[in-house]
């Protein structure tokens, strides 16, 4: 049977809000607190949305202190979500959106039951109309640097309707081609953060421009 995501209205603004910044950025951290420290640079940097993944320790912590200190300018996601327990818990620490590496049926029919914007990875197109059929409107493609910008193009043109958002892999010189490609947005971790550290970021001033 197929499963539709509830109250729409919030799901298509998480997923607009997405689409106009262009770009999620991870945050994978050893500690609670460095997670945290992470975060807040992001945000001061003026990342508006946050992906905290839940192999981080205390990632419910870590969102909900988040939660608790921005604005409702900002979305705070969870991500690397893995079980029911983990979709649940995200849920309840005031997650904006979910994210998964994977879409086992189970994992994401326990990810929907969340009624928030649902982000399952996928990678090939039997993944992806797995997914569709279950009412999903965008889907995390994982892991995109196997893929590729010319991958994702091909991917458009069955599922037109479907925004994808690649992740894994991607660095800053890569985002152009992605967009290009047709990306919704993208997820970017590691390279973002270094970009941020060595004040290097452009990505803010590009993300602006319309999707293809």
């Amino acid at each position: 049977m197929t499963r539709r995501q509830a109250s729409p209205a919030s799901i298509d603004d998480v997923l607009a809000r997405i689409g106009e910044q262009k770009l999620v950025a991870v945050v994978r951290s050893q500690g609670w607190a460095q997670a945290l420290q992470t975060s807040r640079a992001l945000l001061e940097s003026g990342q508006n949305i946050l992906e905290v993944t839940y192999t981080t320790p205390e990632a419910s912590r870590v969102i909900s202190t988040l939660k608790a200190e921005v604005s409702s300018d900002v979305l705070i996601g969870a991500g690397t979500i893995c079980s029911a327990h983990e979709a649940r818990a995200a849920a309840d620490s005031g997650a904006d959106f979910l994210v998964s590496p994977g879409s086992p049926p189970p994992l994401l029919e326990a990810m929907l039951a969340t009624e928030l914007l649902v982000l399952p990875g996928v990678m090939t197109p039997t993944e992806i109309i797995d997914a569709r059929a279950q009412g999903v409107a965008a889907v995390k493609l994982f892991p995109a640097s196997l893929i590729g910008p010319s991958g994702l193009a091909i991917l458009r043109g069955p599922f037109p309707d479907l925004a994808f958002i690649p992740t894994g892999g991607i660095t800053m010189d890569d985002v152009d081609a992605w967009l290009d490609a047709g990306a919704h947005a993208v997820g970017l971790g590691n390279s973002l953060r270094a970009s941020e550290e060595t004040g290097n970021s452009s990505f803010p001033n590009r993300a602006a421009r319309p999707r293809p």
